[in-house]
């Protein structure tokens, strides 16, 4: 996003909180099942098992739901300012912090199968944003970098600050908790102002997503 991110993650009786000064905003295990319809260009009926994929986002946002979003959805392009612009290049790293976040945590605790499924849904976010990076001539500031290593050293230092706050099962579901609220703050905020439909949409599927990730975390 266009202002700087800082944040501090404080645990106090089992609480974690994410504070962000002056920086870009970004699911309890349930079981559901259910027909919805997916982002991008179908629906799909599927069973979403504790991924935080509720109301029938199960398989369907593993596959056909996600393929609209990775070919930039089905939507025209529009035009963007120089600030959204720059919003979208920093949402692609806000992604790849959770995937990697993610990635490591389920790693850490694979009792908690949330992080490894919602890394997978991570991994598809960042593939509709960079389709739109590509469509609007924008540089990837995550190519070819490896899990844990962004270019940004905002990002870097709070996914240093993330996992070192995810010192047990229940603080690393705290910390998924302040991943997620932190990725919609952010993403309704980019959304303001923007009229290209293809972004607008993009953000749109991204938050939805992230509402469902929140409640899979017990947010």
């Amino acid at each position: 996003m266009r202002r700087s991110l800082t944040a501090a993650v404080v645990i106090a009786a089992g609480i974690t909180s994410l504070t962000v000064a002056a920086g870009p905003a970004f699911a309890a295990n349930g079981n559901a099942s259910g027909t919805g319809t997916c982002t991008g260009t179908g629906t799909a009926t599927g069973t979403a098992n504790g991924a935080g994929m509720n109301a029938g986002q199960g398989r369907g946002m593993g596959s056909g739901s996600m393929s609209g979003m990775g070919t930039g959805v089905a939507a025209p392009s529009g035009t963007l300012t120089a600030a959204q612009k720059s919003d979208l290049v920093a949402m692609v790293e806000e992604e790849k912090l959770a995937h990697d976040v993610y990635v490591t945590l389920a790693a850490k605790y694979p009792a908690d199968s949330q992080f490894s499924r919602i890394a997978k849904a991570e991994a598809q976010h960042q593939t509709a944003l960079r389709t739109l990076l590509v469509r609007y001539g924008l540089d990837d500031p995550t190519a070819g970098l490896a899990t844990g290593k962004f270019a940004s050293a905002s990002f870097q230092a709070l996914y240093g600050d993330l996992l070192a706050d995810a010192t047990s099962n229940a603080t690393a579901l705290t910390v998924g908790i302040a991943i997620e609220n932190l990725d919609i703050a952010d993403l309704t905020d980019a959304m303001k102002g923007v009229t290209a439909p293809d972004v607008l949409k993009v953000y749109t599927n991204l938050r939805n997503g992230s509402e469902r990730h929140l409640v899979a975390f017990g947010g």
